[in-house]
Formats: C-alpha cells, structure tokens, sequence
C-alpha cells in the first residue's frame, strides 16, 4: 500500500515539473513571499524550481490531513481590528470572544424569528443513540433543544468557560433533562478520547476560537470515521445579515480552513435566514 501522504507529495512534484517547464518557456520571474496556504513565511526570494515545489506541496497539503509537518506556523500578528484580537488564521483575524455576560443575548426571546434555529435543528441527521458535541455551547440554547428532538442522544455541551456549564447545569436540573452532559474543554482541545462522537456542532463559534487549527485537530481525532462538522456562521457575502463583520465567514473561508484540518466538504444548505449550514464530514 502507498501512504496518501506520499501520493500527494508525488502528485505536488509532477505538477511542480509541469508549471516549471510552462513557465521557464514564458520568461516569468518568480518571488515566493508571504501568505502561502495561509502560512505566512518571510518574503525572500527563490529559485524557480524550489518554489513551484514549495507551491505545489501547497495545493496538495490538505491531502497530507493530519500530516502536516510539526513547527509549521499557522498563525500571524496583524492591526487588531474593534471586534477582533489581531491575531490571524489564513488570512481572517479571530474575533472577540463573547463572555458569560452574553447569556441573555443568546436566550433572546427573537431568536427564533431572526435565525429560526428550530429549522437547523431540523437540518440535523442524528441517528438513534448519537452522540452529539455541542462546540462553544454557551448557554446549551441548541443542546437542549437537540436532546429534546433527540431523546435517545448524548449531547455533549462543551465550553471553555465554567460559568457557561454552570448554567446548563442547573438549567438542566431544573428541567429534569439528563442526556445534556455539560462538558469543559480548553483553548486548543475538546478534551475528549479519540473516537467517541458521531457529529459536532458549531453555532456562530468558530470564528472565536484563538487556536481553530488545534482544536479542530483535537475535533476531528474525537471523532469516528465518517463524523460530521455541522458549521453554523452568519453569512459574510451577505451586508444584510446585521452582525458585525469579523463574527461572519464567507464559506469559501470556512471550506479552506476545514480542509486543512482534514474535514471534506460535503454540502451547504441554504434554509437560514442568517446563517450558512455547513456539513463537513471526517474520511471514514
């Protein structure tokens, strides 16, 4: 059996020799700077051939999946924007995180009416006995709407802050539900085994994450062969979407970023008023 790693690199030389020749004949001269696959290196100056190597490689990198070389810089420092931390990932700056404060805004009585999150519930395909992570749960808004739909579902709702599983706790003793697990990760980790859910589900919270190559790593290890990445954000090619810039993702963005980790595209569906519904699913 050949390593898809060493398919990739094969196929990144091939295509390395292909541009070379096409643009050796063309006279073109070549500088091989910052920004590449979103991993910033110092602009220096190249010889062609190392650098449509290096370029190559590039474009077949998300094949490598979770072979990408230890010491590779996923992240640079940049302007801090009002919204943002100055600190970016492929090209987007990460926004603000919003704290334990926002848990009324997230249990707005509107919220219905301007995201209609009963129908990305409804979007959902759990099967029976899922277990289902729900990423930066906030207030657990989704969790237990989801463990109510499902009741034979493990919903899992995680957040890096107590104060948040605080109040999912006690909701959720209030309301005598017992398949919400509140559940604390970190900054760069789910803090789960490998392998132990079936999907994932992010709600306007991937844009917050300050280490999102790390914890999707640890995401997509969490999760069996097949696993879905359900990725809710409110949508950037829209202006008419009333959220502040750096809380929205184009889905081309969100697509780069996900391939990276490993995850395939598989589709979006556009039934939102607001948000893309982004499925996304781990090599089975």
């Amino acid at each position: 059996m050949v390593d898809g790693g060493c398919v990739a690199v094969i196929g990144s030389i091939a295509i390395a020799s292909l541009l070379r020749y096409t643009l050796s004949t063309l006279s073109i001269p070549f500088i091989f700077s910052e920004h590449t696959c979103g991993v910033t290196v110092m602009p220096f100056r190249m010889r062609l051939s190392t650098a449509l190597i290096a370029l190559a490689i590039c474009v077949h990198l998300p094949l490598l999946g979770q072979s990408i070389p230890d010491g590779t810089v996923f992240y640079t420092e940049g302007p801090r924007t009002r919204d943002g931390i100055g600190k970016y990932y492929m090209g987007r700056e990460i926004a603000q995180v919003m704290g334990h404060q926002g848990i009324s805004w997230l249990e707005r009585d509107n919220r219905e009416d301007e995201e209609a999150p009963s129908k990305a519930i409804a979007l959902l395909d759990l099967k029976p006995n899922a277990v289902i992570a729900d990423i930066g749960a906030g207030s657990g808004y989704y969790s237990f709407r989801i463990a109510q739909k499902y009741p034979s579902s493990e919903v899992l709702a995680v957040d890096i802050q107590q104060e948040m599983l605080n109040y999912i706790t006690s909701k959720a003793a209030a309301e005598k539900i017992t398949n919400v697990k509140p559940h604390l990760g970190n900054l760069k980790s789910v803090q789960m085994p490998p392998e132990t859910i079936d999907a994932a589900l992010f709600v306007d919270a991937y844009h917050e994450f300050s280490q999102p190559y790390e914890m999707m790593t640890s995401i997509f290890n969490a999760l069996r062969p097949g696993g879905i990445v359900y990725l809710l954000e409110y949508r950037a090619e829209d202006p008419k979407v009333p959220i502040k810039p750096l809380h929205k993702m184009t889905q081309a963005q969100a697509k780069k970023e996900m391939n990276l980790v490993g995850f395939n595209w598989v589709k979006t569906k556009n039934d939102l008023p607001w948000q893309h519904f982004m499925i996304f699913e781990k090599p089975r």
